[in-house]
């Protein structure tokens, strides 16, 4: 081999759009520039307006746009690929430099800007001396006077070409991005833009300021670069995100799949997966903007640092199963199979029942009961009691946030509790009656051996926190006599047991809704120091009452925490319409700040969501039926290539409840024959195209086009449930009406591309109509 490869992000996505023939070119091409750039079927010259620029030969129509990237440390020269475009559409104005702010190589193509816009801006394109040359411009017809066009007024006014360059945009950009009249020329510019040149333009043609844009986009974006970076091809390439050329991708372009091939980190992610922590971390960001792929990249940059040892060092959680088997399905394709083995991959309650059965006799655990069960005993219980001053769902709520939430052991304890945001004020004798309650409601729970999943959190955390002191005494003790190594014993020894902690590291996602007591356990089981947590979250997506102050549990994220503001998953006009349906409502940022969605934006556009009403269930359905039909039909069209892509998967319909979901799949399938599959715990259970499932179990995915319907007045929220506080318990009232509005905010932002919303009757008071 006598020059290296990559392959520049554009390029890529350039690729993804080709034709089969094409791609199995290109990698022809590619094999052949590894072992002699300078063949002559390449014909690789310069390009005359960027001598950094050359072009190359793939065939008769297609050519490669390369830049020289240095020598690597083995003394090979690097080259990367910017572009692949026809023959007819390589220009001499294409232009490679070195962005200021994040030290990257940004490739940039005049060719996409509109014509008008290059005009205003006092340029023109010059095609490549071997191409084909432009038809001239057409005159008018003989006697016709054509009478110049008023000047517009540009859409970026205020901005000058020095704000501009020190928000990041790139050089070749500044002046027609300040040319530009309409937000139709501006997308046209954005669409083809470096990716923070296109955050930056599109952030200031929201109507964010210039500091705004500088505070929120550039500067987290910015890295700190040595004198002389722009001239430096070699060090710009390790901070681009590139993909190596290699022969795998054979295989790669075989299947088509090219932009599953990597998982891309923005700049502004990869400073947070790369910075090495003091303490506790947390990155936070709106739908879409990438926690989750941070978070898995930290857990593989991780494992990378790992010593020798056994076990499973590293701990990735979250709140779900499905969830959970996402992770570990992402976290394969992006790691080495032997690092994949040092790490435990577990939802949080499986964690806490491993702990459970860890500390429990056979034959002694206790079987698991729901919420809606435990709270019928509950009921029994006051029932018994002729108890009337506190319905069950208030108690259960006490009992969960704050005697388990605060793991309280005592009476006397629960005197003394702090039970902020609860609402209603209790005087001691109050609290008195409420834990006898609840205490023979423990014991009639006990006498069952049953349990509920908030007591075996509780119960988990206890045991773990245990173990934790006694990790802590046994270290003092070995410190005072002198110690021993005891580094030779095997991890799962009793003697190991208290010597050192489960986990070094432990990453957390959708941290939002985890209780106290998850907290609690996680932090006993992870030794206090650098880079111990990592959490990614979104308390905009909390969409269980479980609201947490870290630092009362242990965990200290101020001063380490980031946050993300790009969406790669939805448009521009969904996120718009989402952000209403929270827009108003005060946030948490699990300490005792508040997180908001300023500056959350996207550089996708699409269609604005569909709003629909019906005049009964029956004609909901059928207009249902019928959008679906038609998104099949869009997404079955056949490619350039003459493949037909399966639509399975792709499209979703979301519904408030359970009971909802089975009545959806059973009127689709019997009365206008659209198969269906229902999501569970376990994911999607049966093959049907279309997948059907309740607000909660869309968190974490996504699809190309998704339709909620049922949006109702009384069903968002469920007015029969939640009325009754209104008065009683003004506090509780609003947050059932948060965590409803969560939900609906969480369903919408799983839409990529379409996004449809229906209802019968009145519509819902939390759609932005």
């Amino acid at each position: 081999m006598t020059a290296r490869l990559s392959l520049y992000q554009k390029a890529e996505n350039e690729l993804y759009k080709m034709d089969s023939s094409v791609k199995t070119k290109f990698y022809d091409f590619c094999h052949q520039f590894r072992l002699d750039p300078d063949h002559p079927s390449l014909d690789l010259i310069p390009l005359k307006g960027d001598g950094r620029i050359f072009r190359a030969k793939i065939d008769r129509s297609y050519r490669a746009l390369l830049a020289r990237a240095g020598v690597g440390a083995d003394g090979v020269q690097q080259w990367l690929i910017v572009a692949v475009r026809h023959r007819k559409d390589v220009y001499e104005e294409l232009t490679v430099a070195i962005n200021r702010i994040t030290g990257e190589i940004e490739f940039v193509d005049l060719g996409v800007v509109g014509q008008s816009v290059l005009q205003r801006a006092g340029l023109q394109l010059t095609p490549a001396p071997d191409e084909p040359t432009a038809p001239a411009e057409s005159t008018p017809a003989p006697g016709v006077t054509q009478q110049p066009a008023a000047p517009a007024e540009p859409l970026l006014v205020g901005c000058t070409p020095e704000d501009l360059r020190r928000l990041g945009v790139a050089d070749a950009l500044i002046g027609p991005a300040l040319a530009v009249t309409t937000d139709e020329e501006l997308d046209q510019l954005i669409a083809g833009a470096p990716r923070l040149t296109a955050e930056v333009l599109t952030g200031l043609g929201s109507g964010m300021s210039v500091d705004e844009v500088e505070r929120e986009i550039t500067q987290p974006a910015s890295t700190e670069l040595e004198p002389g970076f722009e001239n430096d091809m070699a060090a710009a390439l390790t901070r681009t995100a590139v993909t190596t050329v290699d022969d795998d991708i054979r295989n790669v372009l075989a299947e088509g799949d090219f932009r599953a091939w990597k998982v891309y980190l923005h700049p502004t992610q990869r400073k947070i997966v790369e910075r090495n922590y003091s303490g506790p971390g947390r990155v936070s960001g709106g739908p879409g903007t990438g926690k989750t792929i941070v978070a898995l990249h930290r857990v593989a940059r991780l494992a990378a640092a790992l010593p020798p040892g056994h076990g499973k060092p590293i701990l990735l959680t979250t709140y779900t199963k499905n969830l959970t088997a996402d992770l570990r399905s992402r976290l394969t394709s992006l790691m080495d199979p032997a690092l994949l083995g040092r790490i435990d991959i577990k939802h949080i309650d499986q964690l806490a029942q491993s702990v459970l059965n860890e500390n429990t006799a056979p034959g002694a655990q206790r079987s698991l009961i729901t919420d809606d069960r435990a709270l019928d005993v509950l009921r029994e219980v006051l029932f018994e009691h002729d108890e009337q001053r506190w319905d069950a769902e208030f108690l259960f709520d006490e009992w969960e946030q704050i005697v388990l939430g605060q793991s309280l052991g005592t009476r006397q304890d629960y005197f003394k509790a702090r039970r902020a945001g609860m609402g209603r004020a209790l005087n001691r004798p109050e609290r008195a009656a409420i834990w006898k309650l609840l205490d023979q409601f423990t014991l009639r729970l006990n006498g069952m051996g049953r349990e509920t999943w908030a007591q075996a959190a509780e119960r988990a955390a206890r045991y773990e926190m245990e173990r934790a002191r006694k990790i802590q005494i046994r270290a003092e003790r070995k410190a005072d006599i002198g110690g021993g190594d005891l580094a030779h014993l095997d991890d799962n020894s009793s003697a190991m047991r208290y010597l050192r902690h489960r986990y070094r590291h432990i990453v957390v996602d959708e941290a939002q809704d985890l209780s106290p007591a998850h907290w609690k356990m996680l932090r006993a089981m992870v030794a206090a120091g650098p880079d111990d947590l990592f959490i990614a979250s979104d308390t905009h997506q909390r969409i269980y009452d479980r609201q947490v102050t870290l630092s009362t549990v242990g965990i200290n994220i101020r001063g380490r925490s980031s946050k993300l503001t790009l969406s790669y998953r939805t448009t521009q006009e969904i996120l718009d319409q989402a952000a209403k349906v929270v827009r108003g409502g005060t946030y948490d940022d699990l300490d005792d700040g508040t997180d908001t969605l300023d500056g959350y934006h996207s550089l996708l556009h699409g269609p604005a969501p569909e709003y629909v009403a019906c005049a009964d269930w029956t004609d909901e359905i059928t207009q249902l039926a019928e959008a679906l039909k038609q998104w099949r039909a869009d997404i079955t069209q056949p490619g350039k290539d003459g493949t037909v892509r399966d639509p399975s998967g792709t499209m979703a319909v979301c519904v408030a409840d359970g009971d909802m979901a089975g009545r959806v799949a059973a009127d689709l399938e019997t009365k206008h024959g659209i198969t269906t599959a229902t999501l569970t715990k376990e994911g999607p259970q049966g093959g049907g195209e279309v997948h059907i499932g309740t607000m909660h179990r869309f968190k974490g995915l996504e699809y190309q086009k998704l339709a909620v319907i049922g949006a109702s007045d009384g069903i968002l929220p469920r007015t029969a449930l939640i009325e009754q506080h209104a008065t009683t318990d003004p506090n509780r009232y609003e947050r059932e009406l948060k965590k409803s509005r969560n939900q609906l905010f969480v369903a919408t932002t799983r839409a990529r591309d379409a996004l449809r919303i229906s209802w019968h009757g009145r519509p819902s008071p939390f759609l932005p109509l």
